[in-house]
């Protein structure tokens, strides 16, 4: 079981990939980015805790970052299991999305 979960705290939305990312959670994902999106913060999705992502959930995180983008909204991954950055940079997207670790560190 997976799911994703919008937390807000300071200066940063925190879109939390938990467990299994799969087409399960479509209805889950679709509410999730119209709460991050609304937020008016930068958004983390945090991958931390996700121990699986099918290509729905590649899917979700590719619209967030073009409706982040459309926002004027800045968008990053943290993903030190790297479950879903492998994923992003097998299919050539891998560079859209900035570390957020290492945004973090250059602050």
């Amino acid at each position: 079981m997976g799911e994703i979960r919008v937390e807000a705290g300071p200066g940063t939305t925190l879109v939390r990939l938990v467990g299994e990312i799969d087409v399960a959670l479509r209805e889950q994902a679709s509410l999730s980015m119209a709460t991050a999106l609304t937020a008016d913060a930068p958004i983390v999705v945090d991958a931390t805790e996700a121990t699986f992502v099918d290509s729905s959930g590649i899917a979700f995180v590719m619209q967030m970052k073009r409706a982040a983008d459309e926002a004027r909204m800045d968008l990053s991954l943290r993903d030190p299991g790297r479950v879903l950055r492998d994923v992003l940079e097998m299919i050539g997207a891998g560079s859209l999305l900035r570390d957020a670790d290492e945004v973090a560190a250059a602050v």
